[in-house]
């Protein structure tokens, strides 16, 4: 074994913890914004809200799986979701468990679960949100741009 496959296996693991301890991070964020009432949740929604309010995003997460990959509508949102957020220096992340961001940003009030495709965590600007989790994300983004990984996708925790 040569010393660059060695430091390829440390990397690798290295990685693997550094993206588990982001989606840690990322459902102790949900969480603690569903609390706060600081979750907007669907992709017209945050659309929405980006267009009246970009200030008050804190943070995007777009969430898609294997059903929804060839869905050519929902792919131009995302785009174009990230270009508003890079534009406006918005912390952009993926999750491939749509059913499992689902259950934690809840139903709606018919009951139903939400379209979770896109979520965003805003903040009032009259009165800063800050919360740990969101520091320890906006640092794996960071780290992750600086490898040209633009939207880092963060795998969550089981349950």
């Amino acid at each position: 074994m040569t010393l660059e496959e060695i430091r390829g296996q440390e990397n690798s693991m290295a990685n693997t913890d550094r993206v588990q301890s982001a989606g840690a991070a990322l459902e102790e964020l949900l969480v603690a914004a569903k609390k706060q009432e600081y979750l907007t949740v669907g992709v017209y929604e945050s659309a929405k809200v980006m267009n009246v309010d970009p200030d008050s995003v804190a943070f995007c997460v777009l969430a898609t799986d294997e059903e929804y990959e060839c869905d050519i509508a929902l792919q131009i949102h995302f785009t174009l979701i990230q270009a508003f957020c890079f534009d406006n220096d918005i912390n952009v992340v993926r999750v491939n468990d749509i059913e499992r961001l689902a259950d934690l940003v809840g139903a709606d009030g018919t009951g139903e679960p939400k379209d979770a495709h896109c979520i965003l965590v805003t903040s009032p600007s009259a009165n800063p949100w800050k919360d740990p989790a969101l520091d320890k994300l906006g640092l794996f983004c960071e780290e992750s741009r600086s490898v040209y990984d633009w939207v880092p996708t963060i795998t969550l925790p089981e349950r």
